[in-house]
């Protein structure tokens, strides 16, 4: 049979029969993808306060090479906070996911 799942972050998985997925690799799937999920979310929050006209706007200075460079250093960032777990967002997506799967 095919996949089931399809994702990008690898979370396919294929129905076989008499066949159990590992319970560490399923876990360790789970905490990267809400990993993943919380990084997208707060990326998504940067760009919505740089658009908004927050304090993350530039002085005037709205061209193609430094937009390109605040919205690499948005992503940087939202993975760097996204890794730490320090909002916890990616925790409660696990504790979500783990709690529905048993």
């Amino acid at each position: 049979m095919g996949p089931l799942i399809g994702t990008h972050t690898g979370l396919a998985t294929t129905s076989q029969p008499g066949s159990k997925p590992q319970q560490k690799d399923t876990e360790t799937k789970i905490s990267q993808c809400a990993k993943e999920f919380e990084g997208l979310l707060l990326e998504q929050m940067l760009r919505s306060a740089r658009a908004s006209g927050g304090a993350l706007t530039a002085d005037g200075d709205d061209d193609d090479a430094n937009s390109t460079m605040v919205e690499l250093g948005e992503q940087q960032f939202a993975q760097a906070l996204a890794s730490s777990g320090a909002l916890g967002i990616g925790k409660m997506v696990v504790a979500g996911l783990t709690k529905n799967a048993h």
